[in-house]
């Protein structure tokens, strides 16, 4: 699928790659996933690549407006997929109103031209260049008149589909707009430093002799207040410091960790709270997940900071891979639908179905209660996810306790989701659990 026409330096080639990234995911993939299968099949530079997955984010930070100008822009709706996607990928890029204040990089009558150019290097669409320019240049002319015509649907205002609206506002009506609006967001780059090789007073020095300015925003966090590649960050590689939210930073302290425990860190990956586990006490860590892809990302973080771990590959809600010994200590980091995090991950509200929740609090229950099982009396198991909705947390957890008239200790609870200079986190529930003695 490379595109030999076009030079791989240009926002042609970054455009036609993430408009094939975008169209994956209207068709059911996961961003990141749909991303990486484009860099394969382009053989794209890391420049690139960079380029291509700034685009594609963008645009599903932006998509209902671009879908919705789309619609307005042409008679019928434009196929095949990809010519769709690759029109919502340039209207994306020009249709902000923020753009005026610098926040694309790329000048409007330029995006016009490389759309052009991507349409015309691609033979399934290259029919449609003509169309293309007529479309994005229409734009321009009747900026000023379109963007608030679309803006009047709640879907275009917000940028979720309606059923998400709805959800959040329902959940939390007097926050219900700051949570949308965190969630269209960029996310920061915050750091989790480790205190077994450094502090963080002494991190924030080497960051800025770096030239790397930051702010702390937890015991151990440090958000960068401009992010960097990974391979920029000092000390990474050496096991200084791990990527990781500040919310997330919040599990493994709030296990209470001794030396000596054995330590159950299950759905691990791709295992920031492993390794955060390993940095505050000598635990015997066993690290589960179903996917032994994903497990082997657990094994990279940890072979990085020098910690070490039993990897396993299971089901948490099954009991195939347990060897019977109980655990003092269990992180039950439970699927769900990731509500919280959409920042990270904007693609999640264009996948996920409005009964999703329901279902995935089905799955987690059943998790929670095959751990149980395996906790021993007295020892503690913390409950998480990713989710600002009820449904799957507070009212999860409170099920949970009843069932099993677990002890409730105190715990964050629903943490909604923060973007200000002092806090600055994705929105994360915990309840903590103790198991009464026999």
């Amino acid at each position: 699928m490379s595109t030999p026409q076009l030079k791989t330096d240009s926002l042609a080639f970054s455009l036609l790659g993430a408009a094939r990234a975008v169209a994956q995911v209207r068709e059911g993939t996961a961003l990141p996933q749909a991303l990486a299968t484009v860099f394969a099949q382009t053989h794209a530079t890391p420049q690139a690549r960079g380029a291509m997955q700034d685009i594609a984010y963008r645009t599903m930070r932006r998509l209902a407006r671009a879908e919705a100008l789309v619609s307005r822009l042409t008679s019928k709706p434009p196929t095949p997929v990809l010519l769709h996607a690759l029109l919502c990928c340039a209207l994306a890029l020009v249709s902000d109103p923020e753009d005026d204040a610098g926040d694309t990089p790329y000048e409007s009558f330029t995006v016009v031209d490389q759309a052009v150019n991507a349409a015309a290097a691609e033979r399934a669409i290259a029919h449609a260049k003509g169309m293309v320019n007529a479309v994005l240049r229409r734009f321009l002319r009747e900026r000023g008149t379109l963007l608030p015509q679309v803006l009047r649907q709640p879907e275009v205002e917000w940028n979720y589909p309606a059923w998400w609206i709805d959800a959040t506002q329902a959940a939390y009506p007097a926050d219900w707009q700051s949570i949308l609006r965190i969630g269209n967001g960029a996310p920061p780059l915050t750091l989790r430093v480790n205190r077994r090789k450094t502090t963080v007073t002494d991190y924030m020095n080497t960051l800025a002799a770096n030239q790397l300015n930051a702010a702390q925003v937890g015991p151990d966090a440090v958000r960068l207040i401009r992010p960097v590649p990974v391979a920029q960050i000092p000390g990474f590689a050496e096991g200084l410091a791990s990527v990781q939210d500040a919310a997330a930073q919040l599990a493994a302290p709030l296990l209470d960790l001794h030396d000596g425990m054995r330590v159950l860190d299950a759905c691990a990956a791709p295992g920031g709270k492993s390794g955060h586990i390993l940095e505050c006490a000598d635990v015997d860590l066993t690290a589960l997940d179903s996917d032994p892809k994903r497990l082997a990302r657990v094994d990279d973080n940890l072979q990085r900071l020098q910690l070490a771990a039993t990897l396993k590959t299971g089901d948490a809600g099954r009991t195939g891979w347990w060897d019977g010994k109980p655990f003092d200590r269990i992180l039950a980091d439970v699927p769900c639908t990731a509500s919280g995090i959409v920042r990270r991950h904007p693609d999640i509200r264009w996948l996920r179905r409005s009964d999703d929740a329901a279902r995935l609090a089905t799955v987690s229950a059943r998790i929670l209660d095959n751990l149980w099982q395996m906790l021993r009396p007295d020892g503690k198991l913390l409950f998480v996810t990713c989710s600002i909705w009820p449904q799957e947390s507070e009212m999860q957890a409170a099920d949970f306790a009843t069932r099993h008239r677990a002890t409730r200790l105190e715990a964050p609870g629903q943490l909604l989701p923060a973007a200000s200079a002092e806090q600055d986190h994705d929105g994360l529930y915990y309840a903590l659990f103790q198991k009464t003695a026999a």
